[in-house]
C-alpha cells in the first residue's frame, strides 16, 4: 500500500471518527430535550433515510467527479448538519443533514479503492478500510463518552470561556466539528485518479432509470445476490445492536452512558479483530467459505440473555463483533469487484448502500416498535439473534442452490 492509500484512509477514518462521537452526543442533547426513549432508535432512521432516497443519485455523483472531490464536498454537508444542530435545529433533523452527506461520502470512500488498487489487493484493502472504520467506532464511542462527562467538560469550558454557558451535549458538538474541519483538510490531499463508469447523462430521471438498472443487475448476478444480502443483513443488525447494548447495559449492568458507550466499542474492537484475520487468511475468490461465521454471531448474540457479568458481557460481545467482521470483510470486497466490473464502483455501492440501509431502517423501526410497545429486553435480544442465524442460514442454502464461484 502507498502513501495515498493511507491518505484515503486517514481523511475516512477522522470523518467516521466524527460520524460516531457525533451519534451519541445527539442522543444526549435529546436526553436534555426529555425527547421519549424510542426516539433513539428514529435518530437513527433519520441519519439513514438519505442513504435510500439519495441512493439513486448519489453513485452517478461519486462516479461524475474525481472521488477526492466528492469526499470533501460530503464531508462539509456533515459540518454543516453539526452548525444546524448548535443552531438549535431538533436534532432530529440536523442528525439527517449528516446522513445526507454520509450518503454522498460512502460511495466515494470505497469506490475509490477499487480505481486506485488492483483486485488482488482489494481484500487487504478492505480490511484497513474496515480497520478504520471499526477504530472510530471505538474511538467515537470512548471520546463521545468522555466528551459527555461532566467534570471534563466543566474543565474544557473553564479553558474556552467565549463559548459562555452551553450544555454538555453542545460542547462535544463544538469538539467534534473540529473532527469534520480535520478530516476536510486530509480530503484536499488525497491522490486525483482517472474517472471510470462516468454517468453519460445528468437527468434525474435518466439517474433513477440508471440506478433501477444497476440494482436489478446486480441482484440477478449470484455473487452480487449473496454478498448484497449479507452485507444488507450485517449493517441493518450492527446499527440495532448498538442501541440494543446501550439499553441492554443500562438495565442488566447498570452502567451509566459513559460506560455503556465504551461497552458498544468493544463490539468494534473484536469487528477489527475479525477484519484482520479475514484480509490475511481470507482469499477473494474464498470469500463464500465464511458464511457460517454469520450463523453463529446470531447464537453467540442469544447469549447475551444470560450473562450479567460485565467482564464476561465484554468478551461475549468482542467474539460477536469478530465473527461480524471475520464474514463482513470478504463480502464487501467481493461485492466491491463484481459491482466494479458490471457496473462502476459509484454505483455498485450506491446500491449496497440503498440495501444496507433500508434494512438498518427496517430493523430499527422493528426496534423502536418493540421499546415502546414495552417488550423485556431478553425477549428483544431473542428475536434479534434468532432473526440473524437463521437469515445466515437461509442465505447460506440460498447460495448452495446457485452454486459457487467459478471464476472472479
Amino acid at each position: 500500500m502507498n502513501l495515498g492509500f493511507y491518505i484515503i484512509l486517514s481523511a475516512q477514518f477522522l470523518s467516521a471518527l466524527a460520524d460516531n462521537a457525533l451519534l451519541f452526543a445527539a442522543i444526549a442533547l435529546l436526553q436534555d430535550l426529555s425527547a421519549p426513549s424510542w426516539h433513539t432508535p428514529v435518530l437513527q432512521e433519520f441519519f439513514v433515510i438519505s442513504y435510500i432516497v439519495l441512493a439513486p443519485f448519489v453513485g452517478a455523483f461519486a462516479d461524475a467527479l474525481p472521488k477526492g472531490r466528492v469526499m470533501f464536498i460530503s464531508n462539509n454537508i456533515k459540518l454543516i448538519g453539526c452548525f444546524a444542530m448548535l443552531a438549535g435545529l431538533n436534532p432530529l433533523y440536523a442528525y439527517g443533514i449528516v446522513g445526507f452527506g454520509a450518503a454522498a461520502y460512502s460511495p466515494a470512500k470505497y469506490g475509490i479503492l477499487t480505481e486506485y488498487l488492483p483486485p488482488a489487493q482489494l481484500v487487504a484493502a478492505n480490511a484497513w478500510m474496515e480497520g478504520a472504520t471499526v477504530a472510530a467506532i471505538v474511538l467515537g464511542a470512548i471520546l463521545g463518552g468522555l466528551m459527555l462527562n461532566a467534570d471534563i467538560s466543566g474543565h474544557i469550558l473553564m479553558h474556552l470561556p467565549f463559548l459562555g454557558d452551553i450544555s454538555v451535549a453542545k460542547l462535544a458538538i463544538v469538539l467534534i466539528t473540529l473532527l469534520y474541519i480535520a478530516a476536510a483538510l486530509a480530503n484536499l490531499f488525497i491522490p486525483s485518479i482517472a474517472m471510470d463508469h462516468r454517468p453519460p447523462k445528468r437527468n434525474p430521471l435518466f439517474l433513477l432509470h440508471d440506478f433501477w438498472h444497476s440494482f436489478k443487475l446486480l441482484w440477478r448476478d449470484p455473487l452480487g445476490q449473496v454478498t448484497l444480502a449479507v452485507t444488507t443483513l450485517f449493517w441493518g443488525a450492527g446499527a440495532t445492536l448498538r442501541l440494543v447494548i446501550l439499553t441492554w447495559a443500562g438495565l442488566v449492568l447498570k452502567y451509566d452512558m459513559q460506560k455503556a458507550t465504551q461497552l458498544t466499542a468493544v463490539v468494534a474492537v473484536g469487528i477489527a479483530i475479525g477484519s484482520v484475520l479475514a484480509g490475511r487468511y481470507v482469499k477473494l475468490q474464498d470469500s463464500i467459505k465464511v458464511l457460517p461465521a454469520g450463523i453463529v454471531m446470531g447464537l453467540v448474540v442469544i447469549g447475551m440473555m444470560f450473562i450479567s457479568n460485565p467482564l464476561i458481557a465484554a468478551g461475549l460481545l468482542m467474539v460477536i463483533g469478530g465473527l461480524g467482521g471475520f464474514f463482513v470483510v470478504p463480502m464487501n470486497a467481493l461485492l466491491q469487484h463484481r459491482g466494479h466490473l458490471l457496473m462502476g464502483a459509484g454505483h455498485s455501492i450506491a446500491v449496497q448502500n440503498f440495501n444496507e440501509n433500508l434494512s438498518i431502517l427496517v430493523l430499527l423501526g422493528f426496534y423502536a416498535l418493540m421499546d415502546r410497545a414495552g417488550w423485556p429486553m431478553d425477549w428483544i435480544i431473542i428475536a434479534f439473534g434468532s432473526f440473524i442465524s437463521l437469515s445466515m442460514l437461509a442465505i447460506q442454502i440460498r447460495f448452495r442452490r446457485i452454486g459457487g464461484i467459478e471464476h472472479i
